[in-house]
């Protein structure tokens, strides 16, 4: 009797992925750490990386996947000076968003991020002083991308990369999302480009194709991508799911493959997605520094900071909650 029940409580399936309130205490002082971070003119640094457009991105959508908007909500503040610093951070001769200190050689990281939360950010409320910056910036994208289909880390059309790419795709699908134009010729090639870097052996993707080994922020990457473009049945996503499973705690940019780990497990849904989320509270919750941070090296071999990897954290957690329409199902 005791080994029958044994047995039943170990095939027992999760619960079902909620923001529980132990959740979301974490996640809100997460935030008010986040908040104490803020620059005067409304940007985040991180490290090395000083008043970037892509670290208060990643903080933007942070605030936004708990509900905080532009002059609403306990940050609203904070979201709305934010938003005037991305806005202001264009490039005069192009829309390039990077502001005045540039993206330290990765300038379409930048641009990408920052211009999936001004979509984000545009689609929620509805500001027009964001849609003229939001426009510009989804022109340079499309302008940007190269013969094979993707983008690297300067706005001109030479090679390209899987994690430049998948960042445009997502700004591209949340800019289409929000009503502005995006050629449909765009998105093709860039999926195909993806589909190129698929390691048809394992079920991951690689860097380039070819170049290297499948790693799991790469396939994340890719899995989030087929969702977004409305793939959800692809030949390709049960061996990838494996995949990202078999490779949930790789070191090698863990924060940042889980920021698409989350994404992308969320549209599988069902117990897929269940036992991730159960997995990832499991691994992250007691990370939590006592000031609300996320700051564990050991997770991950690249050096992501505090700022960074506090913003993942709440952004991938926050996904039950389904505030930002980029991530909803």
């Amino acid at each position: 009797m005791i080994i029958l029940l044994a047995l039943a409580l170990a095939q027992a399936p999760p619960p079902p992925a909620k923001l529980d309130e132990p959740t979301r205490l974490a996640l809100e002082k997460g935030l008010g750490w986040l908040a104490s971070k803020q620059n005067p003119d409304g940007s985040w640094s991180d490290g090395g990386y000083a008043h970037n457009t892509a670290i208060t991105s990643f903080a933007v959508l942070a605030f936004l996947s708990q509900g905080h908007l532009p002059g609403q909500g306990k940050y609203g503040a904070e979201v709305q000076r934010a938003s005037r610093f991305l806005v202001a951070s264009a490039r005069e001769s192009d829309g390039l968003l990077v502001g005045a200190r540039g993206g330290g050689g990765r300038d379409m990281y930048c641009h990408g991020m920052a211009t999936l939360a001004l979509a984000q950010l545009w689609g929620t409320t509805a500001d027009q002083g964001i849609r003229p910056a939001l426009k510009r910036a989804v022109d340079l994208i499309v302008r940007s991308q190269n013969e094979a289909g993707g983008w690297r880390y300067a706005p001109a059309p030479t090679d390209a990369d899987i994690s430049v790419t998948v960042m445009q795709v997502m700004a591209l699908r949340a800019a289409r999302n929000s009503g502005l134009h995006v050629p449909d010729r765009t998105m093709d090639q860039a999926i195909a480009y993806i589909n190129k870097c698929r390691d048809e052996k394992s079920g991951g993707y690689q860097y380039q194709p070819g170049s290297r080994e499948p790693e799991f922020a790469r396939t994340a990457a890719g899995v989030c991508v087929l969702h977004l473009t409305g793939k959800h049945d692809a030949a390709e996503m049960p061996k990838a799911i494996e995949y990202l499973k078999k490779k949930f705690d790789s070191k090698n940019h863990f924060y940042y493959g889980h920021y698409y780990a989350s994404h992308a497990m969320h549209q599988v849904g069902g117990i897929e997605w269940d036992t991730w989320y159960a997995r990832l509270k499991t691994t992250l919750l007691p990370r939590q520094s006592p000031d609300g941070s996320w700051s564990n090296r050991e997770l991950d071999g690249a050096t992501a900071g505090p700022v960074y990897q506090t913003a993942i954290v709440v952004i991938a957690l926050s996904v039950p909650a389904q505030y930002v329409p980029i991530y909803q199902r």
